[in-house]
């Protein structure tokens, strides 16, 4: 049986810094015996954090949280060019990047700065300046969490998209992810440096992973508040992805409009631009807010409730799509 605390509250462990309780919660630090423990609280609701970084809690939980605080970096396999890793759950993801660096294992430079927690990155599919997670994504294991059985999901079926996988989609709530596992590139590697402001930094440079990890970090902390300073869960929104012929329609309104092509049929827009275009960067509204340096970052400035900033997201969807034409889906979760 878990040795359950009762009545806990979660600021401490949601960026966004808001005040709800949990009714019972427990720190897994070790998941040897997590299924038999899981058995034990069955009939419970059940909430998964790990670094609290990708949720907006609204109201207060009534069942267990189980916080995902298990650690450990294990080398499984090394062959000439690539190296194969499993990363428990509970690892930070930057300290995880950084791990890399150090061993000089290449492919996730540029998700360096990244909040949150490993066993959390496979359910965004994380991505960051042309790098997504599935880029160097081998493999998860999971307790599916109605037949209580460990099970591993490979590249395919994770069925990765867009800030997508089906543990945010059809799958959603149903499995807990343990450990990833990963394969790296070994030296020598070429850094993926395609992307806007990365691909200005090193033009005719070749730099090292560790010198892109640092233009990364640098470009990051310029554009992107530190929520141990002020309460965010990073970008709010997903950069929508629309018709290349409503592009056009738009691009003869909108001159200005930014574009990045996905395929010969669609186009992404970013998100930023829309909400800055409308006025809102910078705004306040009472304990929320839209920060002054990035568009898509929703603040809690103190003691905002999370239902303040969920009804500022709605309403910045609302103009969007009045003005644009265009949804505007949520990349943080909601509760």
């Amino acid at each position: 049986m878990l040795n359950l605390e009762e009545n806990v509250s979660l600021k401490p462990y949601n960026t966004f810094g808001v005040e709800v309780q949990t009714r019972f919660f427990y720190k897994v630090t070790s998941t040897k015996k997590l299924i038999t423990q899981l058995k034990s609280i069955a009939k419970l609701p059940l909430l998964i954090l790990g670094g609290g970084s990708n949720l907006l809690l609204t109201k207060d939980f009534p069942g267990v949280t189980l916080l995902m605080a298990n650690k450990g970096i294990t080398i499984l396999e090394e062959k000439n060019k690539t190296v194969r890793v499993e990363v428990q759950a509970g690892e930070n993801w930057h300290d995880f990047v950084l791990w890399c660096l150090e061993q000089n294992y290449g492919g996730v430079e540029n998700l360096a700065l990244i909040p949150g927690s490993v066993g959390a990155a496979p359910i965004q599919n994380i991505g960051a300046y042309g790098v997504e997670l599935s880029k160097v994504f081998y493999s998860c294991q999971a307790i599916n969490l109605e037949t209580l059985q460990e099970e591993i999901h490979t590249q395919d079926s994770c069925e990765f998209g867009y800030r997508s996988s089906i543990f945010k989609t059809h799958q959603k709530g149903k499995y807990l992810i343990t450990s990833v596992t990963f394969e790296l590139h070994k030296p020598p590697y070429q850094p993926l440096l395609t992307y806007g402001d990365l691909k200005s930094k090193f033009e005719k440079q070749n730099p090292s992973i560790q010198e892109v990890a640092n233009g990364v970090i640098e470009v990051r902390k310029s554009k992107l508040p530190d929520p141990q300073l002020i309460g965010n869960g990073g970008s709010f929104f997903k950069n929508p992805v629309i018709s290349k012929s409503n592009f056009l329609e738009l691009k003869k309104i909108y001159n200005e409009l930014p574009s990045f092509s996905v395929d010969k049929d669609q186009i992404k827009i970013p998100a930023a631009w829309l909400i800055d275009y409308l006025g809102y960067k910078g705004m306040r509204f009472g304990q929320v807010g839209i920060h002054e340096n990035q568009a898509l970052v929703l603040v809690n400035f103190g003691g905002a409730r999370g239902a303040e900033i969920l009804s500022l997201a709605k309403k910045i969807q609302k103009h969007v799509q009045a003005v644009f034409g265009i949804n505007l889906e949520m990349e943080v979760n909601i509760l």
